[in-house]
């Protein structure tokens, strides 16, 4: 059975649904009822910096608190679909250090984290000014997705911007209504 997991990655203060939380919103709308779907805000949870450790002990642990929390719904989804809105033409912090973390995970003794990443399918969601600048982060997102040969799925983009903007996107909200359908 198909589970979305959809790892918000905002820092909008909380209880603020910022462009791209809302344009994927839209789109998880469209997926069938029984759709299994997660929603994690990156920006509350706390996680500590990666310490690379690749060339001295080599392995890591299995991590703890909201780092544990976060690989154990990477695991347990079919869809990992990143909500990033764009910052300075890559991913806010909280998704790089997500990301970062994966170096990780990929180096815990009895983890097979590379190979059932494979079995996961990867999607964008990502605002904004113009879609230029959003080149740089989903050129990131499909290399990350490629390294793991993980499916990309593909990239819901709107013009993002002020409060509200992406709403008046009508290309970006005729898309979502189906980005995430078909999907298996």
């Amino acid at each position: 059975m198909p589970h979305y997991l959809f790892i918000v990655a905002s820092t909008r203060e909380p209880g603020h649904v910022g462009n791209t939380e809302w344009l994927a919103r839209q789109a998880a709308a469209g997926l069938p009822a029984d759709t299994a779907q997660t929603w994690l805000h990156l920006a509350q949870m706390p996680m500590p910096a990666f310490i690379d450790r690749r060339h001295t002990v080599g392995t890591y642990p299995w991590p703890e608190g909201h780092l544990r929390t976060l690989l154990d719904a990477t695991m347990g989804c079919t869809d990992l679909v990143l909500v990033a809105p764009v910052y300075w033409y890559s991913f806010p912090s909280t998704l790089k250090t997500y990301l970062d973390h994966w170096s990780a995970w990929l180096r815990i003794e009895g983890l097979p984290f590379k190979a059932e990443m494979a079995k996961k399918r990867m999607h964008l969601v990502t605002t904004s000014g113009n879609r230029e600048k959003a080149q740089p982060m989903i050129d990131s997102a499909m290399l990350c997705a490629g390294f793991l040969s993980m499916p990309f799925a593909g990239v819901l983009w709107g013009k993002g911007g002020p409060p509200a903007a992406v709403q008046s996107d009508s290309e970006a909200v005729a898309a979502a209504a189906g980005f995430l359908q078909g999907a298996r």
